[in-house]
């Protein structure tokens, strides 16, 4: 008997071309060796909609007294960092860094304090700190400056003990989102290493959920409709590098959705759309723009299928294009 694997294998280069209503369940049954062929049965039964369970997310809370202080402290951070000044946001985050750290109010590092421990005190001062998007020549100071202090602070809760806390973690980012971004809606939920560039140029919609490890680069503007996801370790850029002097930048909008899904590892490059209900699998890098309710793939990534919930005029042009000449 071959492994269902070999079966499924072989079957799949031999069948014809399957409309999107069907869904194949290989079964093999008889195995006979042919020339190095393999000849397979298969059982083809129609694809139903709905078949697979759909799983609501869990409402989890922490015990009282953890969720009263979890609140209180982020309303508390959220009333200091509301004063745009740099400084103030600067020492507002030095203090609240320190407090995360070291357990207590700060101080400046005795000099009989080791290197080490100098090191990391004054790093928790965002005016000690250097990050990457500062040095790059398209950044406006003014702007970036207001942000700084406190994307420095979103980066090292992520890196925390606290940081991984989700219940915690979402609300923080949210409250830090409102004042880093161009604009955030409501019940956007931001996991734990997500990254920006400036993001004063990011706008993100309501209903949004951003997962572990994302690069949102918003050197020209990213905007993420409503709605939309963008999965672990996903990479959206805005801004490309001329082919012969790579400091020649060109800023370009680049814009998700709505309810549209980049998946795992996925890349999104500078000025592309992702329309409505449109997704990028995993791995694939969309250098084109995705029309609306299609599923690309690949390296460049390319239309694999329509999703069944397209309109049905966008799922009969699909169809159309498929079944012309190749």
């Amino acid at each position: 008997m071959a492994p269902a694997w070999l079966a499924r294998l072989k079957l799949k280069a031999a069948r014809p071309r399957l409309a999107l209503t069907t869904q194949v369940f290989f079964e093999p049954r008889i195995i006979k060796q042919r020339h190095a062929s393999v000849a397979v049965q298969c059982v083809m039964v129609p694809y139903q909609r709905g078949t697979m369970p759909r799983y609501e997310y869990r409402n989890l809370t922490p015990l009282p007294g953890a969720e009263a202080s979890f609140l209180s402290w982020i309303d508390s951070l959220d009333e200091e960092f509301s004063d745009r000044d740099p400084e103030h946001r600067s020492t507002a985050v030095r203090e609240a860094l320190h407090q995360l750290y070291c357990g207590k109010p700060y101080a400046e590092p005795d000099s009989s304090a080791s290197l080490a421990r100098q090191a990391l005190v004054y790093s928790l001062d965002p005016r000690n700190t250097t990050l990457e998007p500062e040095y790059y020549g398209d950044v406006d100071p003014a702007r970036y400056a207001e942000r700084k202090p406190l994307i420095w602070f979103w980066m090292m809760y992520d890196r925390s003990p606290v940081g991984l806390n989700h219940w915690l973690g979402y609300r923080v980012r949210a409250m830090l989102a409102r004042h880093i971004f161009k604009f955030c809606g409501a019940n956007v939920k931001i996991f734990h290493g997500v990254e920006v560039s400036f993001g004063y140029n990011l706008t993100v919609e309501d209903n949004c959920v951003i997962h572990k490890y994302v690069l949102l680069d918003d050197r020209g503007e990213i905007i993420v409709r409503e709605g939309t996801s963008i999965s672990d370790y996903a990479n959206v850029y805005s801004h490309a590098h001329d082919l012969n002097d790579g400091m020649i930048v060109t800023g370009q909008t680049t814009e998700l959705g709505p309810k549209a899904r980049i998946t795992y590892h996925a890349t999104v490059l500078s000025g592309v759309r992702v329309g409505e209900q449109g997704m990028v699998g995993s791995m694939g890098v969309a250098s084109k723009n995705v029309e609306p309710y299609h599923v690309v793939a690949g390296v460049p990534a390319k239309p694999v299928k329509v999703k069944p919930s397209a309109p049905q005029e966008l799922r009969q042009a699909y169809e159309a294009r498929e079944a012309g000449p190749r």
